[in-house]
C-alpha cells in the first residue's frame, strides 16, 4: 500500500485590514477580513521540508497591507481579483489563489469623518484564480429577516416522534447567509451587490410562504429573474423560530401576539437556485 499527498493549500487567515480614504475633509473608510489561501507546486515542503516553494503566510499579510495602501480599496470583489493574480503571476509554484473578503460596514455620523459600525449583515467575496481560469462569488451573510404573518407551514409528514402542530399563520425569521456567481470577472460590483440584496429582500417579503425551503427558492429565483450578470445563488437559511406562549396558567389569552424566541435547536435550510445555461465552475463556491 502506498501511501501519497492528498489536496493541499496555505495562506494566511483572517487579516484585518481598514483603509481610510482621505479625500479632503470627508473621510471613506473600508473594513475588512482577508483571507487567502494558495496552492501549487507543494509537494517538496510536505514530504521534505523544502521550503523553497512557499511564499511564507507573513508576506501574504503584508501584500494585503501594501496593497490597500498602493491600490486603495473598493469594491471588495476588485481587491480580490487583484491579490489573486499577484500572488499566481508572481510566484511560479503557486497555480491556484483563493481569496475571501468579508466587509464591515460604516455609516457616517455626521461631518466628513465621524462613523457608526453597521450592525447588520457582513458583505463578502470569494474569489479564485488557477488553471481553470477565475471565478467571483459575490454575497453576504448575517441578515436577518422576519415576517410576522404571511407564513404557514403544514401538511408535513408524520411518525412517532412528531409533536409539532400544523400552523397556518406564524413568524417567519431567519438570518440569510447568500452567495451569487458572477458570470465574468468584470463588473459594476456596487450596482449588482445592492440589487441581489434588494432582490432577496423583496422576495423574502413578498412571498406568502408555506415552507422556508420555497421562500428560499422564490429569493434565489428573484436575485437570478432580475439580473443577468448572475448564474447561481447559493442561500443557507436558520429557521430562527418563535413558539408561542401559553399564557392561560395565568387567564390570558394569546391570538398570536407573545412568543419565545428560541436560538436553538433550529432547522437549517440550504439550497441552490441556477439558471439552466450557467457555466461549469466547480469549485468556485469552496
Amino acid at each position: 500500500m502506498a501511501i501519497v499527498l492528498g489536496p493541499n493549500r496555505y495562506g494566511k487567515a483572517e487579516t484585518r485590514v481598514v483603509r481610510v480614504a482621505r479625500d479632503g475633509g470627508t473621510h471613506r473608510i473600508k473594513d475588512l477580513n482577508v483571507s487567502v489561501a494558495l496552492s501549487g507546486a507543494m509537494d517538496e515542503v510536505h514530504l521534505t521540508g523544502d521550503n523553497s516553494a512557499v511564499l511564507p503566510t507573513d508576506t501574504q499579510k503584508n501584500t494585503v497591507f501594501a496593497f490597500a495602501r498602493e491600490h486603495g480599496i473598493d469594491a471588495i470583489e476588485d481587491f480580490g481579483l487583484l491579490l489573486a493574480r499577484h500572488f499566481t503571476g508572481s510566484q511560479p509554484a503557486i497555480t491556484h489563489a483563493r481569496v475571501e473578503i468579508h466587509e464591515y460596514g460604516w455609516r457616517r455620523i455626521a461631518g466628513g469623518h465621524s462613523f457608526v459600525r453597521d450592525g447588520g449583515e457582513v458583505r463578502t467575496a470569494l474569489v479564485h484564480r488557477g488553471d481553470g481560469g477565475e471565478s467571483v462569488v459575490s454575497g453576504l451573510t448575517d441578515l436577518v429577516v422576519l415576517n410576522s404573518t404571511g407564513s404557514e407551514f403544514h401538511g408535513f409528514a408524520r411518525d412517532e416522534y412528531t409533536t409539532l402542530e400544523p400552523t397556518g399563520d406564524r413568524i417567519l425569521a431567519t438570518a440569510v447567509t447568500a452567495q451569487w456567481r458572477h458570470r465574468s470577472t468584470t463588473g459594476a460590483w456596487e450596482e449588482s451587490y445592492a440589487a441581489a440584496r434588494d432582490g432577496l429582500l423583496r422576495a423574502f417579503a413578498e412571498t406568502h410562504s408555506l415552507s422556508l425551503q420555497q421562500t428560499l427558492y422564490q429569493m434565489g429565483r428573484r436575485v437570478l429573474d432580475e439580473r443577468p450578470e448572475l448564474c447561481e445563488v447559493r442561500l443557507s437559511l436558520p429557521n430562527k423560530h418563535h413558539f408561542l406562549v401559553d399564557l392561560e396558567p395565568f387567564g390570558m389569552d394569546n391570538d398570536n401576539e407573545v412568543y419565545f424566541a428560541a436560538d436553538r435547536p433550529y432547522g437549517l435550510i440550504e439550497g441552490t437556485v441556477l439558471t439552466d445555461d450557467a457555466p461549469p465552475a466547480p469549485g468556485a463556491f469552496e
